[in-house]
């Protein structure tokens, strides 16, 4: 997916360490809609990055959308566009899109299926919502790659979970360990990533990794973390030191969850529309080479727009007129009282 805000805010976002925190605390990160370009544009909901918390561990992106009727919104129409250093983590509760990218990958996603590409150096792809996909619904996420790793070449991978049954629900683990499960799929720092359906009235303890932070994004129902209310299309977040996560649902239906976490990322990085760089130049080199349809990103072959007179490919919006410039992120520890 595309960044396709015209004047997107320059992500810099500088390490912290680790730090154990004294109980289960809850920091809940709300969302700000997003439209994703045209006058038809469907419309997301960002958790990630905003000012409040940029990063969990090197989950750096959190789109949230639907359950969206595709003859209302349009549904997913995203030209090819541009990605460095980064890894696109597409997953989908309803609906199908297609797939194309520079790398010469052509995919289906379809629910229940992780499809994630590696930009490493440059590539560029497109995401179309299928014909006869009537309802969209699913996240789509971003991981910042290490600087030994982010020139590397393109890739794909896919890969579709067996559910983890537990006691009052089950789970699909498409990256890292979790519940005793363990995703095949590639990453470049310790990252975990999983969906969670949990029963009515049912209630689960998680066993985490304590050097990782975590994000529990709710799709839909009444749940809590560590007692603490979470609505729907909030993430709650809580910090490094903690041994597990104490979910339950209070409502009548059953309850669906996202939960992401990894080690907290160790190097500072520049995030600018599509691009994760390290400083404003590079930042803007990757966008004169994107304008300039540079042999860096390569050329999407198969894309074919719901509007036979749309784009071909996203060009970039303009640069500010200062120098991107760095932007703390919070030391990996819940902050209760951010709540907004």
């Amino acid at each position: 997916m595309s960044v396709t805000e015209p004047h997107p805010q320059e992500q810099v976002l500088t390490p912290t360490p680790p730090v154990c925190t004294d109980g289960a605390k809850v920091e809940i990160i709300t969302a700000r809609d997003v439209p994703l370009g045209g006058p038809r544009a469907m419309t997301v909901r960002r958790t990630l990055p905003q000012r409040q918390r940029s990063l969990i561990g090197a989950w750096c992106f959190v789109d949230h959308y639907g359950p969206d009727d595709v003859s209302v919104s349009g549904g997913m129409d995203v030209a090819p566009h541009p990605h460095t250093g980064l890894q696109t983590v597409s997953w989908l509760f309803e609906g199908a899109i297609t797939h194309h990218d520079s790398g010469d990958h052509h995919a289906v996603v379809l629910p229940g299926e992780v499809n994630l590409m590696t930009a490493g150096g440059g590539i560029c792809h497109s995401e179309v919502s299928t014909q006869d996909t009537t309802t969209l619904h699913g996240v789509q996420l971003w991981t910042v790659m290490p600087d030994a790793d982010r020139h590397g070449p393109r890739r794909f991978d896919h890969h579709a979970p067996d559910p983890v049954r537990f006691d009052g629900g089950e789970a699909l683990v498409f990256l890292g360990s979790l519940l005793g499960d363990t995703s095949p799929v590639t990453t470049f720092t310790p990252l975990v990533g999983a969906e969670i359906r949990l029963e009515a009235g049912a209630s689960i303890s998680i066993d985490v990794d304590p050097s990782h932070e975590h994000g529990l994004l709710l799709d839909a129902g009444d749940i809590d973390l560590e007692g603490i209310p979470v609505a729907p299309g909030e993430l709650a977040y809580t910090g490094t030191g903690e041994q597990r996560l104490r979910i339950r649902n209070n409502g009548d239906d059953r309850a669906r969850l996202i939960l992401i976490g990894g080690e907290p990322f160790a190097e500072e990085i520049v995030m600018w529309w599509n691009f994760i760089g390290r400083d404003h130049d590079e930042i803007a080199q990757y966008r004169a080479e994107w304008q300039d349809q540079a042999d860096r990103f390569g050329h999407t072959r198969g894309y074919i727009s719901h509007d036979p007179e749309g784009l071909t490919w996203l060009p970039a919006p303009d640069l500010p007129n200062a120098a991107l410039t760095p932007r703390t992120n919070p030391a990996p520890v819940a902050r209760p009282e951010k709540r907004i």
